[in-house]
């Protein structure tokens, strides 16, 4: 394991949610608005998580069915909770395998997870072999390198000021891929035609710092995890950098914002 996949903790889907995931709901009807898919269509979610662009697509798309697939029961569990339709079903499942046959549906998607897939070009290709003929593949992450989501950037800035061996435990680091000219060429090497990006914009409002900093102490993903995983003086430390740094507005709240990167591609 290396030092950086240390810090993964992706298991506890409430402790997901605070952190990421209550941002991610916001980028996901802007992705399926980008879309534009048509209603009654069968849809395969591919690292679901905690099922926010599963919850989207049942309220924006009228799904005729939707199977979602994450490799954490914890997130499942969540995920389940939170989109109990009918219409859906949610299974552990990995993305460079999917337990489909060929061609089983008219659009795969994947929401924030393909950066974290060891052999992306593999689990790109599953995608594309279980999507119909003439269906849509499209996926959207982070722009990382870009510093596309602010409150993470404040967060590594303050750490590496006081510990730059965490350099290298930023996300900008670990995912270089993480950028339009590098996702396109990640969906046209999987065979896809008609390849599109766009950027996806959304803000990120915390009330106070307390909204910001508590996240960062539950231990779900890389920042939260390399924060749990410091000597309390350390991370006590960190809390007061991070106090002094932030952006904020005359209520005491923290104004902040996202950006992803989307990729959309047909099977032909």
């Amino acid at each position: 394991m290396t030092e950086a996949s240390r810090h993964d903790a992706w298991q506890a889907g409430g402790s997901y949610d605070n952190y990421m995931g209550r941002w991610s709901r916001r980028i996901a009807p802007r992705f399926l608005d980008w879309l534009a898919p048509e209603e009654g269509l069968e849809w395969l979610d591919v690292g679901c998580g905690t099922g926010e662009l599963s919850d989207a697509i049942v309220s924006h798309c009228n799904p005729r069915g939707l199977i979602g697939i994450d490799q954490a029961e914890g997130f499942l569990l969540t995920a389940r909770d939170k989109v109990p339709d009918p219409r859906v079903k949610f299974d552990v499942g990995q993305a460079q395998s999917l337990p489909f046959p060929s061609q089983s549906f008219d659009v795969v998607v994947s929401g924030l997870m393909l950066n974290f897939v060891s052999d992306r070009p593999e689990a790109l290709g599953e995608m594309k072999r279980v999507a119909r003929g003439d269906g849509t593949v499209a996926y959207y992450v982070w722009d990382y390198p870009g510093g596309g989501v602010e409150f993470l950037r404040a967060f590594w800035m303050a750490a590496i000021d006081l510990d730059p061996k965490a350099q290298d435990l930023g996300e900008d680091r670990r995912f270089p891929f993480c950028t339009s000219e590098g996702l396109a060429a990640l969906a046209e090497e999987a065979g896809l035609a008609e390849v599109d990006v766009t950027a996806i914009e959304a803000p990120t409002h915390f009330q106070d710092f307390d909204d910001f900093w508590r996240p960062f102490t539950l231990g779900t993903g890389p920042a939260p995890g390399y924060c749990v995983n410091l000597p309390p003086e350390e991370r006590q430390q960190l809390k007061e950098r991070l106090q002094t740094s932030l952006p904020y507005a005359r209520d005491g709240s923290i104004p902040l914002k996202t950006r992803a990167w989307a990729v959309r591609g047909r099977v032909s």
